[in-house]
């Protein structure tokens, strides 16, 4: 998700800070990014003057440092409450300053509950891309109940920027389509379970209706390690809700390190492709 905030931003004329602690995956990063400017060149996307520009407009780095006196500080890192929590003292407590905005791209963790251990919680806020987030239209904003109004009119603003549709949203589990979403994944994977269908009849049936990816192909395109958090954050907000039960056979692919394409495996087998 990183990486196509960072593209979307750089696109549309914003300098660009890509942070990760990890060098190997920063340098990964980058890598993919100047790969996606490059193929929307080959594409006729993009002239190759302006994908030079777009790249020029990132800069990588391993400190927070280099963020120092940004207007948008987005955090896009492993969905867990503590360690955006974390991530967000440290940074507002070294960096940020009393116009830069903090925003997380959490799917399913509560704003306020960040928000409550920050120094300035009328400049936290939601913002929730969808991948791939340099092609997907919507933003999500969710607005915190601390959260000024000049933090959700600046975001708004910003959403409308990058060229995406932004959507306010209440702080709510899983806010608008991620609540909605986990019926996909969860009924999806019921089905299979209680073999009524196999993973790829199932992919197909939905692809036949209408929907642009399989629930299992969209699994692995987000990372299925990531879905499982989501969906197990959102089951815990619900007070176990039925519907929002986690799913067995999800938990044995993680556990198994099959987390979708990004590891080349997942309900889907992505070595032999060559794209």
């Amino acid at each position: 998700m990183g990486r196509g905030i960072a593209i979307v931003c750089a696109q549309s004329g914003c300098d660009t800070v890509l942070f990760d602690v990890n060098p190997a995956a920063l340098e990964k990063a980058v890598h993919a990014i100047h790969a996606s400017f490059d193929s929307s060149v080959a594409k006729q996307r993009m002239t190759a003057g302006d994908a030079e520009k777009a790249k020029e407009k990132i800069i990588a780095a391993t400190t927070i440092d280099p963020m120092k006196g940004s207007d948008f500080i987005i955090e896009a890192i492993i969905e867990q409450l503590d360690a955006k929590t974390d991530f967000f003292k440290v940074v507002e407590a070294e960096i940020a300053d009393g116009t830069t905005i903090l925003a997380s791209n959490t799917s399913s963790i509560s704003i306020n509950s960040i928000a409550r251990e920050l120094q300035r919680p009328e400049q936290f806020i939601g913002l929730h891309f969808f991948n791939p987030a340099n092609i997907m239209k919507l933003v999500e904003i969710i607005n915190g109940v601390r959260t000024s109004s000049e933090t959700l009119q600046r975001s708004v603003a910003f959403a409308k920027q990058l060229g995406k549709t932004p959507a306010v949203a209440k702080d709510v589990p899983g806010f608008i389509v991620n609540r909605v979403a986990r019926n996909y994944y969860n009924e999806a994977q019921r089905i299979v379970t209680e073999s009524a269908a196999s993973i790829q009849q199932v992919d197909v049936v939905m692809k036949s209706l209408g929907f642009k990816m399989g629930p299992f192909e969209l699994m692995d395109l987000i990372g299925v390690d990531v879905n499982l958090d989501v969906t197990k954050s959102i089951s815990a907000q619900y007070f176990n809700e039925p519907r929002f039960q986690p799913s067995v056979m999800q938990q044995q692919y993680v556990d198994a390190g099959l987390h979708g394409k990004k590891t080349g495996r997942g309900f889907y087998d992505y070595t032999e492709k060559t794209e």
